[in-house]
């Protein structure tokens, strides 16, 4: 006989929420991933350098950081549905709006705006995904990133082909906007599934091990950071070693190509008992992966298929860790992406000086580093918590 809680979960009207956050995450990856492709004629059209024009993914990644702050203390307090139209909005606005512009200086105001909303979209349906779902939530928090990496995939063919009709980026741009428009206009008609904390007067002070929820969010930060290096760098380290700039091209795709199949792999197996198992087969991968790259003994095609395999499942498992071991309120779920945003901006950066310094190397060392930090990190937050356990 189903629980109570699972024949609410297995409505119609249930799923048609679940599907709703799918669907705002296929347009947050489309959102996330036009950027790099529009580089160029956004440089062309403001007049700026390649240096100049990389100000942008500073002011994404200051918004993402501001926006994970505000939105989760937003959605702690107001109906979280609202917040998501909202900010819904305000990203209609920037995908309408920048492509036209031609100064560098309200580009970046524009772009900071566009990540404010994408990371308070992206942090809000996880959240309510684990409203919604429960102790059920982990596969679908899988399946809600795996749709992340589908909108990443699909949106520089879409550049491609709207460039071949138009001749102009602008039709990319409104298209997300477009879909955005829809979705928010269905998502106004659907409640906001119930926070769990309602009914306590302050969430935030839930008592929860602040030393675990701190090697969470460094575990998050370390993570995101490794992940955009690897997608940033991993073409210019191709070409470093004398492969042809085309080709070095193509091991973008694959890898956010693997790193999706294998968040759609990973939907059965994340439950609460193999989330220690899935990390360490999937460190384990890595750095395999890593070891094969930085001594050159396998095709780096390979290497970065299975290393995308392996970073697919962490990110999920870590958010569903996260959300069976600490109560995640708004403003956890908050600090989560603004770790997230600080590590994208920090792992990146240290990439592109050492490799610059010390040659392409260094890049297979500095994810090692990176991934001997996350298992050591993993490590002591699983004994720390099994010792708070026992008392």
């Amino acid at each position: 006989m189903n629980s109570p809680v699972q024949a609410s979960l297995d409505t119609p009207k249930h799923w048609r929420l679940t599907i709703t956050y799918w669907v705002i995450f296929i347009c947050i990856g489309m959102m996330g991933g036009i950027l790099g492709p529009a580089l160029p004629f956004l440089a062309e059209q403001s007049h700026s350098s390649m240096s100049q024009i990389a100000l942008l993914f500073t002011a994404r990644a200051m918004g993402n950081i501001i926006g994970s702050l505000v939105s989760g203390q937003l959605f702690d307090r107001y109906d979280g549905h609202k917040i998501l139209i909202l900010m819904g909005i305000a990203a209609i606005l920037g995908m309408v709006i920048t492509p036209s512009l031609m100064s560098l200086g309200l580009l970046c105001i524009f772009v900071f705006i566009l990540g404010f909303s994408e990371v308070s979209l992206n942090a809000g349906c996880n959240l309510m995904m684990i409203w919604a779902h429960k102790e059920r939530a982990p596969p679908f928090i899988s399946a809600l990133h795996f749709c992340y990496g589908l909108g990443a995939m699909i949106i520089p063919l879409i550049l491609i082909m709207m460039l071949a009709l138009f001749d102009i980026i602008h039709a990319a741009f409104w298209l997300v906007a477009v879909a955005l428009s829809v979705i928010m206009l269905f998502i106004l008609k659907q409640p906001t599934p119930d926070n769990p904390d309602r009914q306590q007067r302050d969430t935030s002070s839930a008592p929860y091990d602040k030393a675990v929820f701190g090697g969470l969010l460094l575990l998050f930060s370390l993570y995101v950071g490794m992940e955009m290096t690897f997608a940033g760098w991993i073409a210019t380290y191709a070409t470093l070693r004398g492969t042809d700039a085309a080709d070095a091209a193509i091991l973008v795709s694959i890898f956010w190509l693997s790193l999706s199949a294998g968040r759609l792999i990973a939907i059965p197996l994340l439950r609460p008992h193999l989330f220690t198992y899935l990390l360490c087969g999937c460190f384990a991968l890595a750095v395999s992966m890593m070891l094969l790259m930085y001594f050159n003994r396998a095709s780096l095609h390979l290497i970065t298929l299975l290393f995308g395999l392996s970073m697919s499942a962490i990110f999920p498992t870590l958010f569903s860790l996260g959300s069976h071991i600490i109560k995640l309120n708004g403003k956890r779920t908050g600090l989560i992406f603004m770790a997230v945003g600080t590590g994208a901006m920090i792992v990146p950066y240290a990439a592109g000086v050492l490799l610059e310094h010390m040659g392409e190397t260094s890049l297979p060392l500095l994810i090692l580093v990176v991934l001997g930090l996350m298992i050591a990190n993993l490590s002591f937050l699983l004994i720390r918590q099994k010792r708070t356990r026992q008392l």
